[in-house]
């Protein structure tokens, strides 16, 4: 069972940037895809970025092109990288792997 830690949210204007972190508590090597999720109070949790082993990504049409999902195996980590941030980009962001989840981390974005 693989343990996920978020970290890297905060408080950040509209067209900042933010960088996330999930670190893993396993290797990261064994783990296939690696995704990023969000949730806000009023939405369900929606889908964001997913990276695979080989480097394959993927993201969700509101975030192509401003967010870059990326992993680090030999640090067991993946990062999201957020740049140009709106405030409908405000939520707890989670990372994925092997059907467990994070706790989240919370990004809040101000106009």
């Amino acid at each position: 069972q693989v343990q996920l830690v978020e970290s890297g949210g905060g408080l950040v204007q509209a067209g900042g940037s933010l960088r996330l972190s999930c670190a893993a508590s396993e290797s990261a090597g064994s783990i296939n895809t690696m995704h990023w999720y969000r949730q806000t109070p009023e939405k369900q949790r929606e889908f964001v970025a997913v990276v695979s082993t080989n480097g394959y990504t993927n993201y969700a049409d509101s975030v192509k092109g401003r967010f870059t999902i990326s992993r680090d195996n030999a640090q067991n980590k993946m990062y999201l990288q957020m740049n140009n941030l709106k405030p409908e980009d405000t939520a707890v962001y989670y990372c994925m792997a092997n059907g467990e989840w994070g706790q989240g981390t919370q990004v809040t974005v101000f106009s």
